[in-house]
């Protein structure tokens, strides 16, 4: 997989990449507690591990109507480009995370103003290659709610979203799906079933820094 980009299909549901972008404001968002402390950051990303957050989690997809014919319910959104794809395609995320970023530069002004409608959204600061304690408590929190059937929700990130696909597959309820971008070739659609979840839990225990402590914010038994 990869995190840093959200290439996924154009508007008309064939792979392609943005263009033109243009700066882009987060808008008002209600700030995550302890927004100074909760920015502490429990995992990052060693070089070791780059390539192999290339390969896809899932199957890829360029049309969004294949895709949401194979996904699970609940949904979650990892990207601006893909979450934009999702609400053209009249299914809103029960779950997306957005940094008004695409491969690095800032989403098209259509995109972004098109990423609205939650019903809560939450800004939590996560700089990239990292998971910060923010991030995976409110992904945690955002999990619970859609459980609870209280609604969706919007994690506005502040800095990139790069490796959370990671912890939404970890942590998603059973029979969920987690899509995300890859970059130049569509949208990737990943599962939650054990060996799925196997999989990311290897990723995030290799990361550096203290997986104990990132697993309790996300709610998930340690090994």
């Amino acid at each position: 997989m990869t995190g840093d980009a959200d290439t996924g299909a154009d508007a008309e549901g064939e792979a392609g990449t943005d263009s033109n972008p243009a700066p882009v404001s987060t808008g008002e968002a209600e700030p995550a507690a302890g927004t100074e402390v909760d920015a502490e950051i429990l995992l990052s990303l060693p070089r070791s591990l780059r390539g192999e957050l290339k390969d896809p989690l899932g199957p890829i997809y360029t049309d969004t109507a294949a895709l949401l014919a194979d996904a699970g319910d609940p949904v979650v959104t990892v990207g601006d480009v893909v979450t934009y794809h999702l609400l053209r395609a009249d299914r809103r995320p029960d779950v997306a995370l957005v940094d008004g970023l695409t491969k690095r530069e800032a989403v098209d002004d259509e995109i972004w103003a098109a990423i609205d409608g939650f019903d809560r959204r939450v800004e939590v600061p996560n700089p990239a290659a990292t998971l910060s304690v923010s991030l995976l408590t409110e992904l945690r929190a955002a999990f619970d709610r859609t459980g609870a059937d209280e609604g969706t929700t919007l994690l506005v990130v502040e800095g990139e979203e790069d490796l959370a696909a990671l912890p939404a597959v970890l942590a998603a309820p059973d029979g969920a799906s987690v899509v995300y971008g890859q970059p130049d070739e569509g949208m990737v659609l990943a599962g939650t079933d054990p060996d799925e979840r196997a999989v990311v839990r290897d990723l995030l225990e290799r990361m550096d820094g203290d997986t104990d402590r990132a697993f309790e914010a996300l709610g998930v038994e340690a090994d």
